[in-house]
């Protein structure tokens, strides 16, 4: 594998070609842009502006602490004003951030034209922007949550919050984490199967090992809030009482199905920081990332263990002490991967031949070290159950949060924001400028929050929009508010620095102004990289001189647009060979109508408008379904990608890279069905005895029929797959609506048990729980059905064969995990109450 010996001239008509498949839309159709590069700029400009609404949020919040019994906020604006600071920084800024920055990058990175699904990318940005901004907009109308950004029940139950305010934070939040989710897959399937041709594992960038936990962490953790958010708000629409304890309800369960996805969070935000950190410090110091292996290894471990620290933020709860014991190990163990990062990046400052000039970005690195380390030690000491319990609920932990969060996190972001302008925009930020902005930042930071420490030692509480002056916590509270407007001036300095320089223009970048190593700083175009490189180490443009002119010139693989189509190299997941081309959708409404319809329709729900939020939900059925309509319809093809390989056009089965992303799409419906199995079984633990005659299932012959009628839909899934192989495509059209009917059947069959046997979802926690389940098997199967119905639709249109099985093979993969997941929920709600209860 590689490219020609003696590369010759590239005709002149291929990178005509390129350029015409890969033309930006202008005027109005500027919206249907999907390339990365767009929508990255976009998405990091909009997680930008999130930014500094919640940071306006936050000095009002300082300005009413100032001084003590001040009375520039009432305690109902401050409870609105902390609880959308918080929401709007860890859901609007921190997440969607670092997901912006690798859509812009990785691509690049990675020697790719662009990430597989370009039209997800899309969705997911438009659909974040849209539902965004109104949730913002609430608190200009007094409809803003005001129950924290953790939004804990009894509070925030009907009974205590009875307006529409919590509403909106239910729908909107899990709204958006579904957005991410979208945004996780497709980064995942990007970094494992549209990497540059001998790139292979052991020499893929650190960033994209980071991003590759990352995207697992969001797949397995965001699913938790999502069941939550959802359960809060069947209990505030419809009185399922999941979390009211007169009626066998635990509202301890929001916090374990919360702080499963909130402390893993912590790290979601952390290690794409660490990944940057990881590519940044090489290129300042000119050495190689020292313990390569053991940073990934590191990674790894953090990934890991960051689902062990859940009861971290619970140990006030009341919780068993082995549960206690456990967290608290895991909450310690956690820091020694995190301590690995730090010192390989130490080590590979230290391994530098020359001292460099100390650089913006470099500047960053540095005060990321100091107050990310310094935020670790107060990690470990509230760690310390006996120390938790005396700063629970205090600054300090106000503090602590912070120094991780702002520390670990904001300041990386902007030594990214420094380093890699050069990547967009015609020139680099001003170094003058920049030193302002961080040293504003870096004073300001530490002025605003290391006086915190010493206010939360002193017993001052969080969440309290005034004090009386006899505290004696003035002084303390006077220097945070000064620290903050510090850091406001320096995010300020920042922005007339962008606003000076910035000046993005794809093929006219400055470049690689640092001497990095690493692909994305190849020449690219609107287009990518004018041909895609075969690499042979981590730092390609270190240790393959020419690398830039050949690509540049066309001579590695792919320097053409196949059949007149945008396009990407698909490599094998471990070894990075060669696979197929895959064509690329170009601009198109769909991503942005569909977004639009599903953002109304949670939206509209949150006000009771039903009619209206149906027909916005049918824009986005209808949009999708056009969006969908088109792919993956050509006839087989094999094209020249150069070196003498051809390669087919597109790919069907397993190694196609939509049944990649079908397989994490069922990883994260298996981890919402774990996340309610659990739900299900903490309040069945929490108390047995109200689960007595409540807790009676159907007859046990309603399960094993719905049960025979699931195997029977599978079944039927399996000989339409069978059929389409033989070219049988009269056998598919009598055996998916054969499924379909058996699937429906079942979900309804189980439904009317339940409710035949006099079960009724508002009677008591059990009987809501088992609707839960019930409502969730139902779900899906509603969404197979929908699955079955677009695949049959495009039979009768001629888009499915034998040759192009695709859309049959991912609704079979949707259909046959619907099916086990229906097995399973039968087992738990009508075997378990006879076995275990």
């Amino acid at each position: 594998m590689r490219p020609p010996p003696n590369p010759l001239p590239r005709p002149d008509g291929e990178l005509q070609g390129l350029e015409r498949a890969w033309r930006r839309p202008t005027g109005w159709r500027a919206l249907t842009v999907v390339n990365n590069t767009s929508i990255g700029l976009l998405y990091i400009a909009t997680a930008l502006l999130f930014f500094l609404l919640a940071g306006v949020l936050a000095l009002l919040m300082r300005t009413q602490l100032a001084v003590p019994d001040n009375a520039l906020i009432g305690h109902a604006l401050y409870n609105q004003l902390f609880t959308m600071h918080g929401t709007v920084m860890m859901f609007l800024f921190a997440v969607p951030a670092v997901e912006a920055v690798a859509v812009l990058l990785l691509p690049n990175m990675l020697g790719a034209r662009d990430l597989p699904f370009p039209r997800l990318s899309a969705y997911a940005y438009w659909a974040y922007a849209i539902g965004g901004l109104v949730f913002f907009c609430s608190i200009f109308v007094g409809l803003a949550p005001d129950g924290g950004w953790f939004m804990y029940p009894p509070l925030t139950s009907t009974a205590y919050s009875p307006a529409l305010n919590a509403d909106l934070w239910l729908l909107g939040i899990g709204f958006i984490e579904i957005s991410a989710i979208a945004g996780a897959i497709e980064l995942a399937v990007g970094i494992l199967r549209t990497r540059a041709p001998g790139m292979t594992l052991d020499k893929m960038p650190v960033y994209a090992w980071v991003m590759l936990v990352f995207c697992g962490m969001v797949i397995v953790a965001f699913p938790a809030v999502i069941v939550a958010t959802a359960l809060l708000e069947l209990e505030r629409a419809f009185d399922l009482p999941f979390f009211i304890a007169q009626r066998g309800g635990e509202p301890l369960l929001w916090q374990h199905l919360f702080w499963f996805f909130g402390h893993p969070e912590v790290y979601i935000i952390f290690l794409p920081a660490s990944g940057m950190v990881s590519m940044i410090v090489p290129a300042m110091t000119g050495a190689r990332l020292v313990g390569y292996p053991l940073v990934v290894a590191a990674v790894l471990g953090t990934g890991f263990l960051s689902f062990g620290l859940w009861v971290h933020h619970m140990y006030a709860t009341g919780i068993p002490e082995l549960l206690l014991d456990v967290a608290s190990a895991a909450s310690m163990a956690v820091s020694v991967p995190t301590a690995i990062q730090v010192f390989a990046w130490i080590a590979t400052i230290a391994a530098a031949v020359h001292l460099r000039p100390l650089r913006t970005p470099m500047l960053f690195i540095l005060g990321f070290f100091f107050t990310f380390v310094l935020g670790g030690l107060t990690g470990v000491m509230v760690a310390v159950i006996p120390f938790d319990l005396q700063v629970h609920d205090t600054y300090f932990v106000v503090a602590h949060l912070h120094y991780v969060l702002f520390g670990g996190m904001v300041f990386p972001l902007f030594a990214a924001f420094y380093y890699w302008m050069p990547f967009v925009s015609v020139r680099p930020l001003s170094e003058r400028l920049g030193r302002w902005a961080f040293w504003l930042m870096f004073v300001g930071f530490n002025l605003a929050f290391f006086p915190m420490h010493f206010t939360g030692l002193a017993g001052m509480p969080r969440r309290v929009y005034t004090y009386a002056q006899s505290q004696g916590w003035e002084l303390l509270n006077l220097a945070s508010t000064v620290g903050a407007y510090l850091i406001a001036a320096g995010v300020l300095v920042f922005l007339v620095d962008v606003a000076r320089n910035c000046r993005p223009s794809l093929g006219a970048a400055a470049g690689n102004v640092w001497g990095a190593g690493t692909l994305e700083w190849l020449p690219s175009a609107a287009y990518g990289m004018r041909s895609v490189p075969l690499v042979s180490s981590r730092e390609p443009l270190w240790d393959q001189p020419g690398l830039a002119r050949e690509v540049e010139a066309g001579h590695h693989f792919l320097p053409n647009a196949p059949a007149g189509l945008r396009s990407t190299l698909v490599t094998t997941a471990l070894d990075a060979r060669p696979d197929y081309v895959l064509a690329l959708p170009g601009p198109a409404w769909s991503p942005l109508l569909a977004a639009l319809g599903t953002a109304g329709f949670f939206l509209l729900l949150t006000f009771k408008l039903s009619l209206l939020a149906t027909a916005f939900g049918v824009l986005a059925v209808a949009a999708l379904w056009r969006w969908l309509w088109d792919a993956d319809t050509g006839a087989p093809l094999e094209v020249d990608v150069g070196a003498g390989l051809r390669l087919p056009l597109g790919c069907p089965g397993s190694a196609s890279h939509s049944w990649w992303a079908m397989v994490m799409l069922v990883m994260v419906s298996a981890s919402i069905f774990a996340s309610l199995v659990f739900a299900y079984l903490f309040l069945w633990a929490a108390d047995r005895e109200a689960w007595g005659p409540a807790g009676r299932p159907p007859e046990a012959a309603s399960a094993w029929l719905a049960a025979m009628l699931l195997a029977g839909s599978g079944a039927f899934v399996a000989l339409a797959r069978r059929g389409l192989r033989k070219g049988r495509l009269a056998q598919l059209g009598w055996s998916l609506p054969l499924a379909g009917l058996l699937l429906a059947a079942s979900a309804g069959l189980d439904l009317y048990a339940h409710w035949g046997a006099g079960q009724r979802p508002q009677a008591s926690a059990y009987a809501a729980s088992v609707y839960a389940v019930a409502g969730l098997q139902a779900a899906f199967a509603i969404v197979s059905l929908a699955m079955g119905a677009f695949t049959l639709a495009r039979a009768r249109a001629g888009r499915l064969s034998a040759e192009r099985p695709a859309c049959l093979d991912n609704t079979a993969i949707m259909w046959l995990y619907t099916v086990a997941q229906g097995l399973l929920a039968l087992a738990l709600v009508h075997a378990f109450p006879r076995l275990g209860g």
